[in-house]
Order: C-alpha cells, then sequence, then structure tokens
C-alpha cells in the first residue's frame, strides 16, 4: 500500500510533503477515535522489547529522531504509530526560518536525504505550547540547540533558556552540538568548548531539579565526522560530567559513493549511506564508554536487522527518520515483530540482553 502511496508522494517537493503529513498528523489527534484505530492497527507490544534507560521506560528501542516533528505538532498522531519514544526539536529560545529553499533534498537511489534546514523551528515558546495538555503515552524527547545568530562563545545561554522554559515538557533533553547546518555549531564538540558548555548545562539541571523535585536526564547528540580521538575527548567530558546518554550520530557531511543527482548538495546525509560511518562511530563509542552511559544507535536504519546490528554493537536503542520516510508508517511495527523473532532464533530473552 504505503508504495504505491510513496510513488506519488515522491513527485513531489521533500518539504512540501513533510509539511502535509505534519498537519495530517497534528488534525488525527483531533478526530475522536481515529487514534484508536491507527494504534490497532500499527502497534505491536510485547514486554520483551521494553528498554530501561535510567529514570525512563521506553515501550520498545525504536525512537523517532529529532528533526521530523521540530515544533511538537504531531505527537499525538506518530504516538499511535506505535514508537517506543519521540524526539521533538530542535527547538531554539526564538523562532527563526532556517536557512534558503531548497533544503531538503530526496536521494531516492541512494535511499538518503540530504538537508540544510538550519534549525527552522517556531520558538520553544510554541512548543511548549503544543505539549501542554496533551495525552503522552511514551516518553518525549526535546533536542535544544542555538539561534543562528547567537556566537559560539554564547551558546551556552541559548540552551539554558531552552532547558528552563521547556523544563515541564521534556522526559530527557538532548543537547545538539552536531548539526552541520548551522555555522561553526560543530565547534562545541571541541573539548574547549564542550566542557563549559557541558558543565554549565548540568548545573542548571541540577537547579531545575532541586526546584521542581523532578530529574530530567540530559543527552548529548554527537557528529559521525569525527575522529577517534576526537570522540574520545567527548567522551571524557561527558563521563566527567555524568551525561545521562550519547546519541550517535546525527548527519554526515561525507558523500560516501552516492548515485542521485543530488549528491553534491550542501547538508547532512541521512539514510542507507550513513550507515557504516555511524557504525563505526558507535562502535568505538561503545568500546570506550564500557556501558558506563547508555547509547542511542542512529544512522541508516531501514529493517530489523539494522537495529539488531546497533545493539549487538553496544547501543541500548536505536531512532529512526530516513528510513521512516521511505519505509513507511509501518516501520516501527515490521521492525518490532522481525526483532521478537530474531530474538527467538538467537535464543534471546529480552532485548537488553543483546547489547554487548
Amino acid at each position: 500500500m504505503y508504495s504505491i502511496l510513496k510513488r506519488i508522494l515522491f513527485q513531489f517537493q521533500p518539504e512540501f510533503i513533510h509539511e502535509i503529513v505534519i498537519r495530517l498528523l497534528q488534525h488525527a489527534g483531533k478526530v475522536p477515535g481515529l487514534l484508536n484505530v491507527i494504534e490497532k492497527y500499527l502497534k505491536y507490544h510485547d514486554p520483551r522489547l521494553t528498554v530501561q534507560i535510567g529514570n525512563l521506560t521506553f515501550p520498545n528501542p525504536i525512537g523517532l529522531a529529532a528533526g521530523f516533528d521540530k515544533n511538537g505538532e504531531a505527537i499525538s498522531g506518530l504516538q499511535a504509530l506505535g514508537f517506543g519514544h519521540l524526539e521533538v526539536g530542535t527547538i531554539t529560545p526564538l523562532a527563526q526560518s532556517g536557512n534558503p529553499k531548497p533544503r531538503l533534498f530526496r536521494l531516492k537511489e541512494d535511499k538518503a536525504l540530504i538537508n540544510r534546514m538550519g534549525f527552522n523551528n517556531r520558538g520553544v515558546d510554541y512548543l511548549t505550547k503544543q505539549i501542554s495538555g496533551k495525552h503522552l503515552k511514551i516518553p518525549i524527547g526535546i533536542n535544544l540547540g542555538k539561534n543562528k545568530n547567537t556566537s559560539i562563545e554564547s551558546a551556552a545561554e541559548d540552551y539554558l533558556i531552552g532547558l528552563k522554559k521547556a523544563w515541564q515538557y521534556g522526559d530527557y533533553f538532548t543537547i545538539n552540538i552536531s548539526s552541520p547546518n548551522t555555522e561553526n555549531l560543530r565547534n562545541l564538540q571541541q573539548q574547549s568548548y564542550l566542557e563549559p558548555l557541558i558543565e554549565k548545562i548540568m548545573t542548571k539541571r541540577d537547579q531545575l531539579s532541586d526546584e521542581t523535585n523532578q530529574f530530567k536526564p540530559i543527552w548529548l547528540k554527537i557528529a559521525p565526522d569525527l575522529s577517534e580521538s576526537e570522540l574520545k575527548e567527548i567522551i571524557d567530558v561527558a563521563l566527567s560530567a555524568k551525561i545521562d546518554a550519547l546519541i550517535v550520530t546525527n548527519t554526515t557531511i561525507t558523500r560516501p559513493n552516492l548515485l542521485s543527482n543530488f549528491k553534491n548538495e550542501t547538508g547532512g546525509l541521512s539514510g542507507k549511506p550513513l550507515s557504516d560511518i555511524s557504525d563505526l562511530a558507535l562502535g568505538t563509542v561503545c568500546k570506550v564508554v564500557k556501558g558506563k552511559i547508555p547509547v542511542i544507535g542512529v544512522g541508516g536504519i531501514f529493517q530489523a536487522e539494522d537495529v539488531y546490528r546497533k545493539l549487538t554493537l553496544g547501543a541500548n536503542m536505536v531512532q529512526v527518520y530516513t528510513g521512516f520516510i521511505f519505509e513507511g508508517p509501518d516501520i516501527v511495527k515490521q521492525i518490532n515483530m522481525r526483532l521478537i523473532r530474531l530474538m527467538d532464533q538467537n535464543n534471546i530473552l529480552k532485548i537488553s540482553d543483546i547489547t554487548m
């Protein structure tokens, strides 16, 4: 069914279709009984798929990565598709339009996307209004970024504003310092910038936790385009600051053997071609952290075998984005059903037993 629909949808500009899908999911939550029908067909539950990370329980290991629902408008509809968690954003303190269009490219031959969106979003105040009053059934993460006009030296203030304003609305918060589409943002991954940034964020988190009697985990999202020594520096900071989880990885600026006419577009590449690059970073990170920090694997996930591979490399769970676009709304159900079969074939009792 989706394969037929996809042929039609893929005839249009990807950002145009994306906006339509967000609106459909947004309005689906307003139609009485519709979400229950969607859940009946697309949700798959098995207690063996439950993942525990810190104080959060995830019903299955498949989350939706940040960038799909930037403003938290489609949470109700997305929940019905069976995800184990949703990460909304990237959100910035002030609304911003992002980079000029076109800025999103569909590489059909490569099963990939290139985006240079530039943190387009309606600001943290709008996001919190969208989440407020929603019936949340799964953990919701809020991905935080800095505004384009905020200097790297002042970046911490933007993350602190986002954290404070969104505190009551997220179950965890991800610090995004790895998007390639905001000038100089990736410089924040350098130890000289990262150490004071994370120190300020963790201090603010502890302060807000004390004030509200609510503990909220802080996750850190890193790029795939880092050397082993650079990854180790980031891990040292994360361990020292007691970061609660690492997301490995964001999109890549490399272009590994692409076929599409859009292959030379500027921006971050995601999808199938990211798989090996993100796996290499994931394997390195997991070997270094040795289970001291939970790790979420992202990059090139289209089927259960991709998830299984990332779990064997050491990830605790995963997030999808491009695979969701190419495989369709039943991707989570199909992956989870197949994961159970793979677990049975390998005599694995529960999903957490796969992780190294």
